[in-house]
């Protein structure tokens, strides 16, 4: 990020990534270090006009083709941003980002544009945030629900109380996770 006033704390605190700014007829974007880091997953793009492509490298794949056909119509048309997709990080974890800003023509009727990437994945919260394999932590923990409820059931066929006990245990557990996930 390369906000240096009092303000950059504030900002990363909300969930500030960087920005972008665009020109249409170039089909370039100049990212600044946050987004260049984060979206493009490269730093040393910073300042340089790239590729959408490039600018927007790290999109999950799930979200590729709508969030570059959303962008492109925009292109076409101009018009407020207001796209919501998931990135994948380096280290493969999933993040939401919301790209907000506006797409305008200058005084000379060219088109540009301007916006900011924010992080909202807390907003989707953790039970609803992908993996890099396209799973939830929700998908997880309603599997494990449902071999825990099988392993119970035959523990209980079996009779021995101390693994009864322990698979007591375990269903206590995964259901008051599962409670807190809708709450």
């Amino acid at each position: 990020m390369l906000l240096t006033s009092t303000a950059a704390a504030t900002l990363q605190a909300a969930g500030f990534v960087g920005t972008w700014n665009t020109d249409v007829a170039a089909g370039r974007s100049v990212l600044d270090l946050g987004a260049a880091s984060v979206l493009a997953g490269n730093p040393g793009l910073v300042g340089k006009p790239v590729p959408l492509d490039v600018a927007l490298g790290r999109i999950h794949p799930g979200d590729r083709d709508r969030v570059l056909d959303t962008i492109q119509d925009l292109w076409q048309t101009g018009g407020p941003v207001a796209i919501e997709f998931r990135i994948l990080t380096g280290t493969g974890e999933t993040r939401w980002i919301l790209n907000q800003g506006l797409v305008a023509p200058d005084e000379a009727g060219r088109l540009y544009g301007c916006g900011a990437y924010i992080d909202i994945t807390e907003l989707h919260g953790r039970w609803a945030s992908p993996r890099a394999d396209g799973t939830t932590p929700a998908e997880h923990l309603d599997a494990a629900a449902d071999h825990c409820i099988e392993a119970h059931t035959a523990l209980e066929r079996h009779g021995d109380a101390t693994l009864r006990l322990l698979s007591g245990m375990l269903l206590l557990g995964i259901g008051r996770a599962l409670a807190q996930r809708t709450s």
